[in-house]
């Protein structure tokens, strides 16, 4: 029994000596980022007009990255929340790859879809002479590919939680689907559908492996911010590097504060 009772004794402190090494293994990385960040340069580094095309462009991209994956993950997440037909769940699949996939694989795989000589990019060049690869286009498109699953993933669980009830008696009273669908689900979804839209915002906002290899790192084209941290690493100034990550830690943190009752079960 005592045998026993001592066992289970160390359990908790086994484990929470493995809890406090997981903990530290998180924390200390950025606790180096804030202790070693030149705070005292911050305001000149962001003013510097490299940084400044950088933020420019990462918001342009990702903010249509984000228009792009809403008109389309909307309705995609609304088909695999109400809809049954054969070969659904390899849809799914299909969707929520890109979150698994390593981005540079993405990247390769956009330049073998929409690349002068890919699935789709070889038409497009011939017919209309636009192409994607190493263009400002070709970020929002490859921000998107990795972004749109968080939304669609967030939103389908939204849509399948919200109460039916409710479109039914929408429906009875005489709405049609279009009126139904704007005035009943997609309110009684919209705590997912935000949810969704700022994941989806920060993942495009962080994206780096797609970008690089698909777009390039061509100055004020597209160059983004995570890719401008990249390069200043590599070269004579990394303190700019360590400004621009400490601004996309803020931007991360912003975005998990703002969702802690829906991902982090806080009031």
């Amino acid at each position: 029994m005592s045998g026993r009772a001592g066992g289970g004794g160390a359990l908790p402190g086994v484990m929470g000596g493995l809890a406090a090494l997981g903990v530290g293994l998180l924390v200390v990385p950025l606790a180096g980022l804030l202790l070693r960040a030149p705070w005292a340069a911050v305001g000149g580094l962001l003013a510097t007009p490299a940084v400044r095309a950088a933020l420019r462009l990462s918001l342009v991209c990702s903010l249509s990255a984000l228009g792009l994956a809403t008109v389309l993950g909307v309705p995609l997440a609304w088909v695999l929340a109400r809809l049954e037909f054969p070969g659904k769940r390899l849809l799914r699949a299909l969707c929520v790859l890109p979150m698994v996939l390593p981005p540079v694989v993405g990247g390769v795989a956009l330049l073998l879809a929409f690349g002068r000589l890919g699935l789709l990019g070889a038409p497009l060049s011939g017919g209309t002479g636009l192409t994607l690869p190493f263009t400002t286009a070709g970020v929002v498109v490859a921000e998107a590919f990795v972004a749109m699953p968080f939304l669609v993933v967030t939103l389908e669980a939204g849509l399948r939680a919200a109460d039916r009830r409710y479109e039914a008696v929408a429906a009875t009273l005489g709405a049609g689907r279009w009126t139904v669908l704007r005035r009943v689900t997609l309110p009684l979804a919209s705590p997912s559908l935000a949810a969704g839209m700022a994941l989806c915002w920060a993942r495009a906002l962080g994206e780096f492996g797609a970008t690089i290899t698909f777009a390039g790192n061509l100055p004020g084209r597209t160059r983004t911010v995570p890719l401008a941290v990249y390069t200043a690493l590599q070269g004579p100034r990394p303190e700019a590097a360590l400004v621009l990550s400490l601004l996309l830690l803020a931007v991360s943190v912003t975005v998990l504060v703002a969702l802690r009752g829906r991902f982090l079960g806080v009031a």
